[in-house]
């Protein structure tokens, strides 16, 4: 049977009312704790339960700050009640009452998980107060110690992820310049399956992959992480286009094991020499093209994602001419998925232009931040999804006047 006892006239009326639960199968034991602990002048609202299978039932309707806990009840006893205790309510202050000739117990109840133990028979009004009071502070400061500590792995997690999923580009002589932008879905959350990544190949030529693994969590980002290493190991080593994307996906269908995952992404390469770029689209949705203060989304064929018909190799090129100043974006769905501020519609690449041509641009990362703030105020949170963008840009004219004024690089090197 379960009691409930409110009792809230404490010393000092600012201090917390402490929600106990006292599992304790002796009515005469049970009442001298409740009269105690009126003793005590502790605010609090007190709950009884005569055995473990009643205190379970309370346990999952309500939060405590504090179990009393008989080591002898009808359906458990010792320390595997504090065990069984401490599983169901692993964030709730437990205080162990003993026997005068249990010597051993409370010191094994500690070990067992408890906060403290207090001896039948040998408690006072002082001590009871004393003892809720620090057992409560002890478990805040062991479940905040145990929150940091989380905060911690997910910081160190997060780091890794960010290592394998978004790696210093690659350059060596190109003059386009690269901004890049990764949030996940939730505050706080993992980094997920999607997956950027930039390299000039010895040719000369600039590559690029932008990429989104289906689905969310450590799965998803560890297949992401080897879908990108993938992808940079194959383009240093010369395989591009088509060749390369049957490559990725045959690792994919080999990493994903029996797990329906697939991903899309967009490759580019980008030739400074001919002013023109050559997409091929996994699945992916197409660029977009920054020229003359406007952006536009490139008209590209379309390509089966990875994973989805294993073997089917149909992966379109597409060449289009770059004008001599100018900027691509690439970018996964994450930044069009959410809401467009209204109460069912979504933002789409009809109202990604907008703010993309809205939002001054003099500043690549500054413009991108901007644009990331404003599509996320739109969701207000309502739709969750990962978001990676990357940004190539370039000024082909100024580049050639600046090569043309600079010294040969063996004149360079004179002293």
């Amino acid at each position: 049977m379960t009691a409930t006892l409110t009792h809230v006239s404490g010393i000092a009326a600012n201090e917390p009312v402490y929600r106990i639960l006292l599992i304790e199968d002796d009515a005469a034991d049970a009442l001298l704790v409740e009269e105690l602990l009126h003793d005590t002048e502790l605010r609090f609202e007190l709950t009884t339960s005569t055995s473990l299978a009643e205190a379970r039932s309370e346990l999952a309707a309500l939060a405590f700050d504090c179990i009393l806990l008989d080591l002898h009840l009808p359906d458990v006893s010792g320390t595997d009640a504090v065990t069984t205790v401490r599983a169901m309510a692993p964030h709730t202050a437990v205080i162990v009452l003993t026997g005068l000739s249990e010597k051993q117990a409370g010191s094994e109840a500690m070990s067992a998980g408890a906060q403290d133990y207090l001896v039948k028979g040998k408690v006072e009004a002082e001590l009871l107060r004393r003892t809720v009071r620090y057992a409560v502070y002890r478990s805040h400061a062991e479940r905040a110690a145990a929150e940091a500590q989380s905060a911690r792995q997910r910081a160190e997690e997060n780091a890794r992820l960010e290592r394998g999923l978004l790696p210093r580009p690659l350059l060596d002589t190109s003059t386009v310049t690269v901004t890049t932008r990764y949030l996940p879905g939730a505050e706080q959350a993992l980094l997920g399956g999607d997956f950027l990544d930039v390299v000039e190949g010895d040719e000369g030529l600039l590559h690029a992959v932008v990429g989104d693994v289906s689905g969310h969590g450590p799965d998803a980002a560890a297949l992401g992480v080897c879908l990108r290493i993938a992808w940079r190991s194959l383009v240093l080593a010369g395989h591009h286009g088509t060749e390369l994307l049957h490559l990725m996906e045959r690792l994919l269908v080999a990493e994903r094991g029996t797990q329906p995952l697939f991903a899309t992404c967009t490759l580019l390469t980008l030739d400074e020499k001919t002013s023109t770029a050559t997409l091929y689209l996994a699945g992916h949705h197409e660029p977009l093209l920054t020229a003359e203060e406007e952006t536009l989304e490139v008209p590209a064929e379309h390509g089966i994602a990875l994973g989805l018909v294993p073997g089917h190799r149909e992966w379109p090129a597409t060449v289009i001419p770059l004008p001599d100043a100018g900027a691509l974006t690439l970018y996964t769905d994450g930044l069009t998925e959410g809401h467009n501020g209204d109460a069912g519609g979504r933002l789409g690449i009809e109202g990604l232009l907008p703010l993309i041509n809205t939002t001054p641009s003099a500043d690549p990362a500054a413009h991108l931040d901007s644009l990331i703030r404003q599509t996320r105020a739109l969701n207000a949170g309502r739709h969750t999804d990962d978001l990676a963008v990357l940004r190539l840009g370039w000024d082909f004219r100024q580049a050639a006047r600046d090569a043309a004024s600079s010294p040969p690089r063996d004149e360079a090197r004179r002293p």
